[in-house]
């Protein structure tokens, strides 16, 4: 059997069994979902995308656009379709279902989607999964709008406001009205200082100085106007934005992940968007290097960690993704799956946690392999010093107490030191809670951890 052959029953099962999937990086495997933006509504994640038709795909055949629910960015579920045919466009054979953004306001949820890169639509729903119905019946965007192409739309809210942003080369944004259908200004052109893109690494490249699918994120009191991978930074929504880098890199791949790509290279087709959940940053995006098709794309999630000066540091891009852990391998605890009374702070190597409150925890979530653990291994440091209590507890925050210790830091440690915890008998998989308190009101800085016999 030659592995052409082996590929295709792989996709066929993977086809078959993919309404509810367990799965890291990608997210849910082989079943062509891409240009993923991710909400949470009602403490779930939902994935709005494009779907590309097959793994046999020699140009983009995009038939429905799709929507998918998590509880933790682990296990994913199908839960809608929209179809060409229920919205304005009316047309069965249509092909260029293209990228897709949702916003909800007023308990009503306005999913708008592409129509290939011409046209901007929107249908309406009661839930984050529809049922959907197209009450414009006509576009929202239309294509003789703006000098650029009305497609690839992203929506961003502020204070109960919400624009959508849109466009190739050029972006374009505009206020919607409360009504979410139709908009309450002329679309502006946000201005780019020095922009970079897949086709444009040396700034030269005045027809194609970015990408399409343009984004827009908050984080800090600045806005981020992102393109894919690259992305611009600004003090005002409306720009002007200067760019600042790429999140991927070449260094940002594990081995097997790197290659193959698109023909501007890595960079290109990283269509996404950014978000936060649970006191934690994502970034969720394309990728073609398990499939080893342009036409028939994956989602990644990575974590996203801001710097001292709010530029976002380097992704990693692996099949390890976000929520899911190894204790064979020591964990970086700025990438846990949920905290309260903690941030996260930039060191010397890389990042670290600090706690912000009195009583705090972090979170991590399916930690495999701990069935023959013993020991927890925290590094950590207090500026300041100080005396600690920390508990570790499974399944929830009440649950049961595995470990828990209280130790005192001197001051000015310059180098983290190793805090040892002894563990109850734990399954092969558990959740696991990390409860710290400030005993003298002093921060605790915890950079990893591991596990050992």
């Amino acid at each position: 059997m030659n592995h052409a052959t082996i590929f295709k029953i792989l996709i066929f099962i993977s086809l078959f069994c993919c309404s509810s999937v367990f799965a890291q990086n990608p997210i849910v495997p082989n079943v062509g979902l891409n240009d993923p933006h991710i909400h949470i509504f009602n403490d779930t994640a939902y994935i709005y995308a494009s779907h590309d038709k097959s793994a046999n795909n020699k140009k983009f055949i995009m038939e429905d656009w799709w929507i998918w629910s998590s509880p933790d960015l682990i296990n994913w579920k199908k839960e809608s379709i929209l179809k060409p045919e229920d919205t304005y466009i009316n047309d069965k054979n249509f092909t260029r279902c293209w990228a897709t953004d949702v916003a909800y306001r007023n308990g009503k949820y306005y999913w708008y989607f592409s129509e290939g890169n011409q046209q901007t639509g929107v249908v309406v729903g009661d839930s984050p999964v529809g049922p959907w119905k197209d009450v414009l019946k006509k576009p929202l965007l239309t294509s003789e709008l703006t000098p650029t192409d009305e497609y690839d739309m992203a929506i961003f809210e502020e204070n109960g406001e919400h624009y959508i942003i849109f466009g190739v080369w050029d972006y374009y944004i505009a206020k919607l009205n409360y009504d979410m259908i139709s908009l309450a200004e002329k679309p502006r052109k946000l201005i780019i200082n020095n922009p970079r893109g897949p086709y444009n690494s040396d700034g030269k490249n005045l027809e194609k100085p970015t990408d399409d699918k343009p984004f827009v994120h908050k984080y800090n009191g600045k806005y981020y106007l992102s393109w894919g991978c690259f992305y611009a930074m600004a003090d005002n929504l409306y720009g002007p934005y200067d760019y600042k880098d790429s999140v991927i890199k070449q260094e940002s791949f594990a081995k097997g992940y790197d290659a193959p790509t698109w023909p501007n290279g890595f960079l290109q087709g990283r269509h996404g968007s950014f978000f936060e959940w649970n006191n934690q940053w994502y970034y969720t995006y394309c990728d073609i290097s398990q499939t080893g098709n342009r036409y028939f794309r994956d989602t990644f999630i990575s974590y996203v960690h801001y710097k001292e000066n709010g530029e976002m540091a380097t992704i990693r891009v692996d099949g390890v993704g976000v929520a899911n852990y190894n204790a064979n391998y020591k964990i970086e605890a700025e990438d846990y799956f949920k905290a309260e009374g903690i941030s996260k702070i930039e060191i010397e190597n890389g990042f670290a946690i600090q706690t912000n409150a009195h009583k705090s925890y972090v979170n991590f979530t399916n930690i495999k392999a701990l069935d023959k653990k013993s020991r927890l291994i925290l590094n950590v440091k207090a500026k300041n010093g100080g005396k600690f209590l920390i508990n570790v507890v499974k399944d929830a925050l009440d649950g049961e107490v595995i470990a828990n210790k209280t130790f005192e830091l001197t001051t000015n440690l310059e180098k983290s030191i190793e805090i040892i915890l002894n563990l109850e008998t734990l399954q092969n998989k558990e959740n696991i809670y990390i409860l710290i308190e400030q005993l003298t009101n002093n921060q605790l800085q915890i950079d990893s951890f591991s596990f050992s016999k």
